[in-house]
């Protein structure tokens, strides 16, 4: 890695990861594959800790930062919705001597990706075909995604310019859609009161759904995580199919709602940890029967392409987006 001042500090923060990297902002591709790190956000006590412990590792220098965060950003500062980090723009431009700080929201990254990505690094979930964004037409797309919180997003292209949506939308309320998703809302309801769409559609919501099950066939689940469930359901146990089969169905209804709701007829990617690693399961499910099942707009639905993202640091890749667009006047700032 060849680091010099000229580069901007890039950083997506999620409630499990650090991810850290460097953008060449003059670069057809702004983002330096080889400058990418990972760490776990618990062993720092703050994320400018995290940077500095980056930058000592790499021996890098930046004149700017982008750093997008899993928490809704407000003025200067943002909260890690799964984590206890508060972040201040103003304190992380001074810590870390940065030129600009700028802070964004993770899935704010997320859609500043989509017009980098290529073919190899999505998977078509369903038959709607989707082609790059070739830099030309207005384009609506929207970005949902479940890793230890669930994401949600949007892009807008207009006139060549690239409006990403900063949203809270994995908060809204979870809409059952049959009499087994209605009585695992009754049983959450009773556990958090307000059910989102994050109760279930995340690492821990695959927790919440296989608790649910056991316990409405009034059993005791014990302790179990996330990748158990996976594991559980690939040797065959039927309950944690069972939990696969409702997780991967409610996404796909929940990311077929979005669409809708931004009228994003142009795709909606599915991002986040959990995708790659559920890929074949959300391809053999109902994630794309619920996706479509729109009443008098499944026809429309049924041409909405739903990508999913595999290229590893997407995050960073919008972030490094972002850094490119960074004005000079900024920079000097």
């Amino acid at each position: 890695m060849n680091a010099t001042a000229a580069h901007v500090l890039l950083a997506d923060i999620g409630g499990t990861n650090a991810r850290f990297a460097l953008a060449d902002t003059a670069a057809p591709m702004p983002l330096l594959d080889d400058s990418i790190r990972e760490y776990a956000v618990t062993e720092f006590p703050s994320l400018a800790d995290a940077a500095r412990h980056y930058l000592e590792q790499t021996g890098a220098e930046a004149r700017d930062g982008v750093f997008a965060v899993a928490g809704r950003v407000e003025d200067d500062e943002a909260r890690i919705t799964n984590h206890p980090w508060v972040i201040s723009r103003t304190r992380l431009r001074t810590q870390l001597g940065l030129g600009q700080a700028v802070l964004i929201n993770d899935f704010t990254a997320q859609s500043m990706a989509i017009p980098l990505l290529r073919a190899g690094d999505v998977a078509l979930v369903g038959g709607a075909p989707w082609r790059p964004h070739d830099g030309g037409g207005d384009c609506t797309y929207a970005v949902i995604g479940p890793g230890t919180g669930l994401g949600v997003g949007g892009l807008l292209i207009r006139d060549g310019r690239h409006h990403p949506l900063e949203t809270e939308g994995g908060h809204v309320s979870f809409p059952p859609g049959t009499p087994e998703e209605l009585a695992i809302l009754d049983h959450l309801s009773r556990q958090f009161g307000r059910v989102s769409n994050e109760r279930l559609i995340c690492g821990p919501g695959l927790v919440n759904i296989y608790r649910a099950l056991s316990e409405i066939a009034g059993e005791d689940p014990g302790p179990v995580q996330p990748v158990d469930i996976t594991l559980r359901a690939r040797a065959g146990d039927p309950r944690s199919m069972r939990t696969v089969d409702v997780f991967c169905a409610v996404f796909g209804a929940i990311a077929g709602d979005l669409a809708l709701t931004l009228g994003a007829w142009d795709g909606v990617f599915l991002t986040g940890g959990l995708v790659p690693k559920m890929l074949e399961e959300l391809r053999h499910s109902g994630f794309r029967q619920r996706f479509e099942h729109k009443g008098r707009f499944s026809s429309n639905m049924a041409r909405v392409p739903s990508v999913a993202v595999l290229h590893p640091h997407a995050g960073l890749l919008g972030a490094a987006a972002l850094a490119g667009r960074m004005s000079p006047r900024e920079h000097a700032a």
